[in-house]
C-alpha cells in the first residue's frame, strides 16, 4: 500500500510487522520518533503480544534486548551517536553471545564538540563490533532493510544494525510501498531461537574464554558473518518475489557499464550523486555509481567486480579516521588491491554539511583530469583552518619565550611542584 510518511513512522510500522516481542529504548534524536510510534502502538493493542520496556540508558537498553533475546524473545531496540557508544560493551556482548538483535541506527554525528546532525560516525565506531552493518539510501530501502534484517539476523544468530541517515531520511516525508502483514509472514518466519535460557534447564552463556581458545572463538565469529555474503542475495532475490521491488543486497551499480570513474557511497547521499551522474552523462562524460548497502562484512569480491573496468575510483563517504583519513575507502582499497587505477578519498557531510549538486559537479570533474588530491576534503573551510593553524603555530613559537619571561619573574619554578 502506498503511503505518504514520515520516515521513522515508516520503520516504526514495518518493525512492527516483523512482530517483535520485546522492544527496549532509551530515548535519543533522532531515532526517538521511530520507538515512539512503537511505544504507542504496543500501548494501543495493535502490536501484540509485546512488551515495550522503558530503560534507564543505552547501556540498559542494549542489555535488555540481550536478555529478552536470550530468553528467546524477538528483540528490537533503536539509537543513534553518543547513545551508541555508551552502549558500546553491550554491543560487543551481544555479536559475542549470537544473539539475533535488530538495531536501527539513526547516524548521527558524534562529539566533541556536540552535534546533532547526519554523518555516518556513530555506525563506523562499531564497525568491528561483530554485527552486520546495513546502510539505506531511501526511506523505502530503510522500511525494506528491516524485514530483511530480522531474517538475516535469525538465519545467522547474529545482530544486525540497520543505518538511516538522521534527520535527512528519519524525519523527511516522502511515499513508500508498505507491506501487508501477510506479505512479511510469508518472508519472515516464526522466530525459533537457537539458544533459549530456561529456568527448568539451566546454562551458561557468555563464560568466560582463556588464550587457548579465545582466538577461535573469534575467528568462529569471523566466519559465521562472512555467511552473510552469500545470505544477502538469495534473501533480497526472495524479497523481489514476494514484494516486487528489489531492495538490499550487497551492493547497486548506477550507470557504471562504460564508466571510466565510478563514485562509492552509501546512505542518503547516493540520491545526490545520481543525480549528478546523470547531469554529467547527458554533457558527454563517462560516470556512474556503486552504492555500498552492506559494509560488514564488507563485500570485498562484488565491489571489486564493480569498480575493476573503471580508470579512477573516488570513495566520497561521510565519515573519517582522524589521523588516517577515510573508513569506507580504507576498505574499497583492499577490494582494489592490484587493480592499476587511481583511487581517491573525499571527506564530505560531516556534522550534517550540506552535500551540494554543485560541489559535486566540480569535484567530479576534478577527479576526471587527476588533479584531487589523494585526501580530499569536500567544502572544508581553507580559510578558518589556516588561521587555527596559525594560532597553532605561534602558541608553540612564544611558548618558550614566554617560558623564559616566566622564569626571569620567578612564577615558573612553581610548575615543578
Amino acid at each position: 500500500m502506498l503511503k505518504q510518511t514520515e520516515g521513522s513512522r515508516a520503520v516504526a510500522e514495518a518493525v512492527a510487522l516483523c512482530r517483535p516481542e520485546v522492544i527496549c529504548a532509551y530515548p535519543i534524536s533522532p531515532q526517538t520518533h521511530i520507538v515512539e510510534a512503537l511505544g504507542e502502538m504496543v500501548k494501543d493493542g495493535t502490536l501484540a503480544p509485546c512488551e515495550f520496556i522503558n530503560v534507564e540508558s543505552e547501556f540498559a537498553a542494549m542489555s535488555v534486548a540481550i536478555g529478552a533475546s536470550a530468553a528467546g524473545a524477538r528483540s528490537y531496540t533503536a539509537t543513534a551517536s553518543q547513545g551508541l557508544l555508551y552502549m558500546a560493551e553491550a554491543v560487543y556482548n551481544a555479536s559475542g553471545l549470537g544473539l539475533p538483535i535488530v538495531m536501527t541506527v539513526a547516524n548521527r554525528s558524534i562529539g566533541a564538540p556536540i552535534n546533532i546532525w547526519n554523518d555516518h560516525s556513530d555506525a563506523l565506531s562499531q564497525r568491528d563490533s561483530g554485527w552486520l552493518q546495513l546502510f539505506a539510501e531511501t526511506n523505502q530501502e530503510a522500511l525494506d532493510l528491516h524485514i530483511q534484517a530480522f531474517r538475516l539476523a535469525e538465519e545467522l544468530s547474529l545482530p544486525v544494525m540497520v543505518c538511516m541517515d538522521g534527520f535527512i531520511l528519519t524525519h523527511a516525508y516522502e511515499r513508500v510501498d508498505m507491506p501487508t502483514q501477510a506479505q512479511v509472514d510469508a518472508y519472515l518466519p516464526t522466530y525459533e531461537p537457537r539458544q533459549v535460557l530456561d529456568p527448568a534447564d539451566p546454562v551458561s552463556i557468555g563464560a568466560m574464554v582463556g588464550p587457548e581458545a579465545f582466538m577461535e572463538v573469534r575467528y568462529l565469529a569471523h566466519a559465521k558473518q562472512l555467511q552473510a555474503l552469500e545470505r544477502i542475495p538469495a534473501f533480497a532475490a526472495e524479497f523481489r518475489q514476494i514484494f516486487g521491488r528489489d531492495s538490499g543486497g550487497l551492493t547497486h551499480t548506477y550507470r557504471t557499464e562504460d564508466a571510466e570513474t565510478i563514485i562509492v557511497a552509501m546512505g542518503s547521499v547516493l540520491g545526490t550523486i545520481k543525480d549528478v551522474v546523470d547531469e554529467m552523462r547527458e554533457e558527454g562524460h563517462r560516470i556512474g555509481v556503486l552504492g555500498i548497502t552492506l559494509f560488514r562484512p564488507f563485500p570485498i569480491a562484488r565491489v571489486r567486480e564493480g569498480l575493476q573496468g573503471a580508470k579512477r575510483v573516488v570513495v566520497l563517504e561521510k565519515s573519517m579516521a582522524i589521523g588516517l583519513g577515510g573508513i569506507l575507502s580504507t576498505n574499497v582499497r583492499m577490494a582494489l588491491s592490484g587493480l592499476h587505477l587511481h583511487g581517491y578519498t573525499v571527506i564530505a557531510g560531516l556534522g550534517g554539511r550540506a552535500i551540494t549538486k554543485k560541489s559535486l559537479h566540480g569535484l567530479f570533474r576534478e577527479a576526471e583530469q587527476d588533479a584531487l588530491e589523494s585526501v580530499t576534503f569536500l567544502d572544508l573551510d581553507w580559510n578558518m583552518v589556516n588561521k587555527q593553524l596559525e594560532r597553532e603555530k605561534a602558541h608553540r613559537r612564544s611558548g618558550p619565550v614566554a617560558e623564559n619571561l616566566l622564569r626571569d619573574v620567578g612564577v615558573v619554578a612553581a610548575r615543578n611542584y
